[in-house]
């Protein structure tokens, strides 16, 4: 049973508008704030706490508020309220409509993520990690993966934002290793080996793996689940590169992607700094290749991180005209954007189609 449902009025300030997801601590619902418009809100489903308590568990809203950048969700409120089930403690975040670099990535179907965009949004959330791992001691975020990145459209173009640091933490300053934890698809070899081997050469592992998987629509290596952490036998693979897959993928991105994705862990980049720099100095080559050396059938592209809800074609025309009639009315060209955001990820042929003009819309521009 959900904490809240629809219509709910939190604090006299928030209402309840719709549940977005939820993970295994935490559920999160778009709110709309009575004075600030649409935010996120994330509320933690363990109750019965103390004061104390929720404070250690409200610690992810406390340090995203103080490392504060671009490309790191923000975080607007935190506190406490009452629900039917006891005490909760909350934060509200800003809402991005385009929702998580999964949907997005799913959102562009048999097709990949063109590799001009994944360098870009891969860019930017290591202009976000490089904050946390510049703190002294640094921070780790812990569980990269494409579910905890949010992308959506700007007035420039696609911003991502790195979010849900519940399992970011504080390396020990004299090792600058911490305890493992995260996602097994996305951990490297040696988390597998020790279990307090994790570092910002595994954040970096975990944004090589999330930058292969949207080259490739393939992971570099696959996790038996009921081995689990056990499963060392899947690191003997051969990693093919990412130019096997992708004919716009070349050698110098190649080189970038095994190099996050080295089995020993001193010879990755060593932080997200690093890695930002191999990306910077990345440019798109003159000449392609006229097909992949690989290819993937529709059945099995955008299928490696699980099952998803298929595309709604009529779900997403129906909001992409709710749209466009909404942006014809004064003050409700952010609101028009949004809806096109939630349509994008229903129908390819929409992102393609609508892009450029939420991107207007987003710059207060109607068209």
């Amino acid at each position: 049973m959900a904490l809240l449902k629809e219509g709910d009025q939190l604090r006299g300030t928030y209402e309840v508008e719709r549940f977005l997801g939820e993970g295994a601590f935490a559920e999160v619902y778009r709110v709309k704030h009575r004075f600030l418009g649409r935010q996120a809100l994330k509320i933690f489903k363990r109750t019965g706490m103390t004061v104390e308590e929720i404070d250690e568990m409200l610690g992810e809203a406390t340090l995203l508020s103080r490392i504060g950048h671009p490309n790191i969700v923000r975080v607007f409120d935190a506190n406490i309220v009452e629900t039917d089930r006891g005490m909760c403690g909350y934060f509200t975040m800003e809402h991005v409509p385009g929702g998580t670099l999964d949907k997005f990535w799913r959102s562009h179907g048999v097709q990949t993520v063109p590799v001009e965009t994944s360098v870009d949004l891969l860019k930017q959330v290591c202009r976000g990690l490089l904050m946390a791992h510049s703190e002294t001691p640094p921070i780790i975020h812990r569980d990269i993966k494409p579910q905890n990145i949010l992308v959506g459209y700007e007035a420039e173009g696609l911003r991502a934002r790195l979010s849900d640091f519940g399992l970011a933490r504080r390396v020990n300053p004299l090792t600058l290793l911490v305890s493992a934890a995260g996602t097994l698809a996305f951990k490297p070899p040696e988390t597998f080996l020790d279990p307090k081997a994790d570092s910002r050469a595994a954040d970096v592992y975990a944004l090589g793996v999330t930058l292969y998987l949207l080259l490739t629509d393939q992971l570099p290596y696959e996790i038996d689940s009921e081995l689990g952490w056990s499963d060392m036998r899947a690191f003997e693979k051969v990693i093919l590169p990412p130019s096997e897959w992708n004919s716009e993928a070349d050698a110098a991105m190649d080189m970038i992607v095994l190099k996050c994705l080295a089995r020993e862990p001193t010879a990755r980049y060593q932080s997200a700094r690093e890695l930002l720099d191999g990306l910077e100095s990345w440019r798109k080559p003159v000449k392609k290749r006229l097909s992949p050396v690989k290819g993937l059938s529709s059945e099995m592209s955008k299928s490696v991180l699980g099952a998803h809800t298929p595309f709604d074609q009529e779900a997403a025309k129906k909001r992409a005209s709710e749209s466009l009639r909404i942006a014809r009315e004064e003050g409700k060209l952010l609101e028009a954007a949004d809806l096109m955001e939630e349509a994008f990820n229903q129908s390819p042929s929409l992102r393609e189609r609508y892009a450029s003009r939420v991107r207007l819309w987003r710059a207060g521009i109607s068209m």
